[in-house]
Parts: structure tokens; sequence; C-alpha cells
């Protein structure tokens, strides 16, 4: 008989009664229970985390920063009353750590009175960081507690940022504020660039205007200098002046004293000597310009006319036969001629010696010649005037005097003056100097003020100046500056089809490990009937194989339908999933066939290593290195990996994989189950009376 038959013959069995019947009929739900039910109950945990309580404690009682009020625990508990996290109960402190502690509710979330003092502390001077306290109880359930630290993880996340904006909102106003006040500082520093740019110009205008002065105050200096020489020359010809007057007046008085009667008797001689006086000086006062040249000849007419005079007495009174009566007046007035020509030489003298002084010279002159004049006037009267005129020649000798103490007193304030110009010099120089080093440094000056300014517009032109839009993108950008773009090529909708790969192929291993509870792994007839080994391998395979693909039809039906299973690759899963439980089958027909009742423990021991070592859960480089050993050698590992690419997607590689690895262990531990069956057709104690039963 073949081995499709025996197979036939076998499952026959299940249809003599009720308890076959339901047997068979649990045979092939009992996957679900593992499966389907498994699943269901974890499909979508993280969709239902509204149905947590969880205790919400708000004491914050706000804060004020820059004129603004801050309700930060506000903000946070209407956002969680948004986001719908957990069912939120908002309690006291202590109506929260008690209902953690009794079980009341999974944890508690506090908002301490000065979270927001905290939280608006970022923009003062003492920046504080705020605190959400979370209270959890492992007690009540860990996993809770792990959900929540990533939850709250994502609230606190959301709070720095919103904090954050606030400050660097504030950071950015702050740029704007120095940008404005630096370019406003440019300004004024353009501004005093020019400004300096003038005084420079003026200090080097005041530097050449100072060094012309210079040069001024030193041709004053020498010129008070010459001044003052002159005016020592000056006091000398008038101190020689006032003396030659002095002489003149003693000598007119005192030939006025012996002239007197004489003039009574020779007005008209001495008007005419009085009128060639009086042509005399104003010739000289006219040409008082070239009276220095022409002085010498007004010597020799005095003498001229004292030689008149005296050719005169000498015809009258000398060599005439009969002496004139007048002869003594004659020889006075020869005298006074005499006299005269003296003095036109002592005027003579007196004008050389005092070149420089020709306006008093001058103004003597005039009087002379108006006095001369008015003496040829007066010439008939001249007895009268003659008293006059020695009056005016003492005053003039006064004068003279007096011109001399003035000529004094001007050397000496000339010389004083020369002192002060030699001063006025010397401090003109020091100035210069001084303006020089003022426009050097002005200079810099100018030259630094100019580069301040163009450093401040260069600084201003970096400095940020945002706009309100552009400040409120600057700081979302910077409070929140990386963002995690996620991009899942796979996506697994839920808790559930994440774990699908790894519950599946555990109900498909229980689902065989039950079914060679009912079947038996080696077919009796067969053996009885002594069939070939590979017959009696096939015919107690093939059944468990049927009951199998049953089992996978049931199973994914329920899962896809009732559950929600989607699956990329429904009949490419499905086919596999038959694959996996004829290898399933192979397996624990081998572990029952060879060790008997001992094989059902070891089919559990297996079943325990493959989930342990399958990476179904956590990647099985989490494991202690143990399981990371042996799982490439356990089929569950490349089950889990193809399934998760069958329902979810990607490279089918792993598939292919899988498929070689659980076609080679389904040939492996039929041959096993072979040289099994061929070892029971032989009959030993053992088997007759063997050590353990089930």
């Amino acid at each position: 008989m073949r081995s499709p038959r025996l197979a036939a013959l076998e499952l026959r069995r299940f249809g003599r009664g009720t308890l076959p019947r339901a047997a068979l009929v649990a045979l092939l739900v009992l996957p679900l229970l593992y499966g389907a039910l498994y699943l269901w109950s974890f499909w979508d945990p993280y969709g239902r985390l509204d149905r947590i309580p969880v205790a919400l404690v708000n004491d914050d009682k706000g804060a004020t920063a820059a004129g603004k009020k801050v309700t930060a625990g506000d903000d946070i508990v209407d956002g969680l009353r948004d986001s719908r996290t957990f069912e939120w109960h908002e309690v006291s402190d202590e109506e929260a750590r008690k209902g953690v502690e009794d079980g009341t509710y999974y944890l508690s979330l506090t908002m301490p009175a000065d979270f927001s003092g905290r939280i608006a502390s970022s923009s003062g001077d003492s920046p504080e960081t705020g605190a959400l306290q979370v209270r959890t109880n492992d007690a009540n359930n860990y996993i809770v507690g792990q959900i929540s630290r990533t939850v709250f993880n994502e609230v606190r996340s959301a709070a720095s940022t919103k904090a954050s904006r606030t400050f660097l909102d504030k950071i950015f106003v702050s740029f704007s504020d120095i940008h404005d006040k630096t370019t406003t500082a440019a300004r004024g520093a353009d501004k005093l660039n020019t400004g300096i740019g003038k005084a420079e110009k003026g200090s080097k205008d005041l530097a050449d205007g100072l060094k012309d002065a210079k040069g001024g105050s030193g041709r004053l200096a020498k010129g008070i200098a010459k001044l003052d020489k002159g005016a020592g020359d000056l006091q000398d010809g008038s101190r020689q002046v006032a003396d030659g007057t002095q002489t003149l007046a003693d000598r007119v008085n005192g030939v006025y004293a012996d002239a007197g009667p004489f003039l009574k008797s020779n007005e008209k001689t001495i008007g005419d000597t009085a009128g060639l006086v009086a042509d005399s000086a104003e010739a000289v006062a006219d040409n008082l310009d070239v009276l220095v040249e022409h002085a010498p000849g007004a010597a020799r007419a005095a003498h001229a006319s004292s030689a008149v005079l005296d050719g005169i007495y000498e015809a009258r009174c000398e060599t005439a036969p009969l002496p004139d009566p007048a002869c003594p007046e004659l020889k006075r007035a020869k005298k006074a001629a005499a006299e005269v020509a003296t003095v036109a030489d002592d005027l003579n003298t007196l004008i050389a010696d005092q070149n420089g002084d020709l306006k008093t010279m001058r103004d003597n002159l005039g009087t002379l010649r108006k006095q001369a004049e008015a003496l040829q006037k007066r010439a008939p009267h001249l007895a009268e005037d003659t008293a006059d005129a020695v009056k005016k020649i003492n005053k003039l000798n006064a004068g003279a005097h007096k011109v001399a103490t003035g000529a004094e007193k001007l050397h000496t304030g000339l010389g004083t003056a020369h002192t002060g110009a030699d001063e006025l010099d010397k401090g003109i120089g020091t100035a210069e100097s001084g303006a020089r080093t003022l426009n050097g440094g002005l200079y810099k000056l100018s030259d630094g003020s100019g580069k301040l300014a163009g450093g401040l517009h260069d600084g201003a032109k970096k400095i940020p100046d945002y706009g309100q839009r552009d400040r409120d993108r600057r700081t979302g950008v910077m409070a929140d500056p990386v963002r995690l773009a996620s991009h899942d090529l796979h996506h697994a909708p839920n808790y559930g089809t994440g774990f699908a790969p790894y519950f599946i192929p555990l109900s498909l291993w229980v689902g065989a490990m039950v079914a060679y509870m009912l079947i038996s792994p080696l077919n009796r007839r067969a053996l009885a009937a002594g069939s070939s080994a590979w017959r009696i391998a096939f015919a107690g395979w093939l059944p468990v194989v049927a009951v199998g693909a049953a089992q996978v039809a049931a199973l994914m039906a329920v899962l896809h339908w009732a559950v929600g299973l989607q699956m990329l690759h429904a009949a490419g899963t499905i086919g596999f999933l038959c694959l996996v439980t004829a290898c399933f089958a192979a397996l624990v027909q081998w572990l029952n066939a060879r060790f008997g009742a001992a094989g059902r423990i070891l089919v559990l021991a297996l079943l325990m290593l493959q989930l342990t070592s399958a990476g179904g859960t956590y990647p099985v480089q989490t494991s202690p290195g143990f399981f990371g050993a042996i799982h490439p050698f356990l089929p569950m590992s490349y089950i889990v990996e193809a399934l998760r690419r069958l329902i979810t997607g990607g490279g089918l590689g792993p598939v292919w994989q899988a498929c070689a690895v659980l076609g080679a262990f389904t040939l492996g531990a039929l041959a096993l189950t072979a040289l099994t069956a061929r070892r029971r057709q032989v009959w030993t104690p053992s088997r007759l009376h063997p050590e353990l039963t089930l």
C-alpha cells in the first residue's frame, strides 16, 4: 500500500465517532489559540493608551517674562488633553501619590509650582531648568512605565522647544536692536570722522597760520629790536637836542640882554636877517628829506651871513674914516651872527645825529620859520617881540627837554616791548610745534575714526536684522534644530502586524506537536506489513502535513478577515507557511519516532530554543551570547525573517534562503525518520518493555 493511501486511512480514523471528530476539529483550531487570539490581544496596544488612567497634577503658579504672562503648565495640560495619549485625571499631588501607590493610576505627571518661573528665567539673568515630575510604579505595570517615558520625553521636548522659542526670539530681537544701535553708531562715527577731518584740516591751517605768525613774530621782534635801537638813538638825539636848545636858550637870553638895546636901533637889519632865517627855515622845512644833504649848505649860509655882518662891521667900524655910532650894536650883531653860525653848525650836527626824528625837526623848523617870519613882521616892533621870542625859545627848550624825557620813556617801553616780542616769538614757536603735534594726532584720529566708521558699517552688515516673520522661522528652527525625518521603507501598521511573523510559526509548531499526540509518527500498519522505511516515514508525515495545511488556511483566514492582518504577498505567505508546517511536521515526527515519549519533551524544548533565539521580539544581538550562537542553526530564525518580508515587504532573498533551509531540514528529518522506521521494524527488549510511556 502506498504512502498517500496509508495517510488517508490514518485521517479516516477521525471520522468514526464523535470524539475523534471533535479531536480533529480541536487540532485544526488549536493554532488559533496561539496565533489569532494572541495576536488579537496584542494587535494595537498603543492605539488604546487613552484607556489607561494617569494622574495629572498642575501646581504651576505661572510667571511673567518681558511683560507677558507665562502659563507653561496650563499649556501642557491643554496639549495633553488634545493629544488623548492617556486617560488623564486632574487631581492633587497627594491624590496622585496615593493613586499610583494603590494602582488607581498607572503613573502621574506633575507640573511644579515654579515650572513657568523656571522656563521664563531662560530670558533673564539667571536661567534655570524647568522640571516635569513623573511618578511611576513598576509594580502596577512595567510596560506602561516604559511607554510613559517615551511619551513624556515628547512632552518634555515640546515644552523645551516652546521655552527655547521664547528665549531665542528675545535673542533675535536683541540682534535687531544691536543692528539698529550699531547702524546709529556707524552714522555717528561717520559724523565724527567728518568732524575730525575738519578739525584735522583746521589744525593744519592753524599750524600753517602759526608758522606764518612765527615768521611775523620774528619779524616783529626784529622790528621792535630796531625800534628799540632807534628809540635809544632818539633818546640820545633828543637829549642832545634838549642840551642844544638849552644852550641856545642860554645864549639867546644872554645875547638878548646885550642885544636888546641894539635891536631897538637896528630893527630893519634884524628884520632882513629874520626874513633870511625864515626863508631858510621854510626851505629846510619844505625840503626836510634833503635837509641832511643841505644842512652843511645852511651852515655855510649862516657863516656867510655872519661874514656879511663881519664885512659891514669892518666897513663901518674898522675901515671907515669915521667910526659909525652904531658900531657897538653892529659888533653885538656880528657876534650874534657868529653865534647863529655856530648854532647852525650845531644844528647840522644834530640833524646828522638825529636823522630818524624828522617829524620833530620839521615841527621845530616850522616853529622856527613861523617865529622868524613873525620876527620879520615884527621887526619894527623887534624890541617888544624879542622878549616874546626869547620866551618861545625858552618854551622850545622846555619842549625839547620834554621830548628828551618822552624819548627816554619810549626807549624804556620799547625795551620792554622787545623782551615781550622775543617771548611772543618763542611762545608762537611753541604753539606752532604743538599745532603740528595736534595735526599729527588729529590725522591719526581721523584715520582711526574712518576705520571705526568702516568697521561699524561692516559690523552692522554682519549683524542680522530679522523681521517678525523671519524671526519666527529662525526661532522655530533653532528651538528644534534637529527633526527626525523618518522614512519607513516597509511600514508595519500596528503592533500585531509586527509580531505576526513570530506568533504564526509558534502556533504552527504547537499544531504539529499536538497533531502527533493524536497521530502516530510511524504508521503501525505499514510497520507490521514490512513496508519500506521511506514509505513508513511518508505515511506518518503526510497526514500531519494535510492537517497543517488546514491549520494554515484557518489561521490566516481568521487573522486576515477577523483580526485585520494585511499581507503584501498573501499567496506567497500561505504557500511559505505550508512549507513551514511541512518542515515542522517532519521535525516533530522524527523526535517522536526516534525518542518516543521523551521525544515530546524534546519537541517542547526545541520550541523554547527557537522562540528565544529567533529574534522575533527584540533583535537577537540584544540577547545573551548563547542565543546568538544557536540562532543560525534553527529553522524558526529563517522563518521569522522570511515572513517579515512576505507580510510587510522588502527584498525576497531571505524568503528563498528560508525555503532552502526548510527544505533541507524537512528532507533531513524525513531521512532520520526513515532510518528510525527501519530500526523499528526490528523488535528489541526495550521496545517490548519501554522505560517510559505517556
